[in-house]
């Protein structure tokens, strides 16, 4: 039953698309509850969390695939999802190196000088996080209504559900600090939510440039693993770790990890 509903395609994208945004404003909304301390432990148990359900997406969603397909298509299987890997890394790379941003746990702002507000660049880098995530929401997806036997449409609902878990965490820690800056809850709580946005339109965008494009596919799926990747050993892990209660973050990533494994073994 559930495999002849998501094999709509329309019905498989609205729901691809919408449910991360559902955990992103979830995780917003914990600005009127919890406060704003990046040293808590409920904060790195929630970044760990997160860290933990992007690396098991990554294992299972993309670079799995990606290699089972290579296998079947490629003379040199390994070779077109390494490239893939190796330039999402570098895609992301890029992007941290010249947007203007500032992390949660830091004062120093990276990327190009800006003149920009502190509350700003806590959003750009955000906003950072949640391009490689739409672009694998986007890519999962186009696998899905291609109709193959890899990526199946219960996988990319998986995706989507494993995205809107972490996208908890991440709307947590986004209007947290919005709101310990000065902005108001609500304020805070509207643009920690607005920052999911930024999944679906980065996965309708990558939708729309890899159209026709499934000789090349596997390098797309680890494309958008190598992108994912970055943001976990860039940011996600190095804040987690950083301070007090780094066994806390530890543990959210093992718990991320196996909700995420549960999922994609279920659907």
């Amino acid at each position: 039953m559930l495999e002849e509903f998501l094999n709509n395609n329309t019905i498989l994208v609205a729901m691809g698309l919408v449910i991360p945004i559902i955990g992103c404003v979830i995780g917003a909304a914990t600005v009127y509850m919890i406060k704003s301390d990046s040293n808590s432990p409920s904060q790195k148990l929630m970044l760990g969390f997160a860290a933990g359900v992007m690396l098991a997406a990554i294992i299972w969603s993309l670079m799995q695939p990606a290699m089972e397909m290579a296998a079947e298509k490629d003379s040199i299987p390994w070779l077109s999802p390494t490239i893939g890997f190796l330039v999402g890394m570098g895609f992301l790379l890029l992007l941290d190196t010249i947007t203007p941003h500032l992390h949660i746990s830091s004062d120093s702002v990276e990327g190009l000088p800006s003149s920009l507000k502190r509350s700003t660049m806590l959003i750009l880098a955000i906003t950072i996080h949640h391009i490689p995530e739409g672009m694998a929401i986007g890519v999962v997806l186009s696998g899905a209504m291609e109709g193959g036997d890899m990526i199946t449409g219960a996988t990319a609902i998986a995706l989507s559900l494993g995205m809107a878990l972490q996208n908890i965490p991440e709307g947590a820690v986004v209007s947290a600090p919005l709101n310990s800056m000065g902005m108001s809850k609500f304020k805070s709580f509207l643009w920690g939510s607005a920052t999911g946005l930024v999944q679906p339109i980065s996965a309708l965008i990558t939708m729309l440039l890899i159209d026709g494009t499934m000789p090349i596919f596997p390098a797309i799926l680890a494309f958008a693993g190598g992108a994912m990747l970055y943001v976990i050993v860039e940011e996600i892990i190095p804040e987690g770790q950083s301070g007090k209660h780094s066994n806390i973050a530890t543990i959210g990533v093992a718990l991320g990890f196996a909700i995420m494994m549960i999922l994609d073994g279920t659907l």
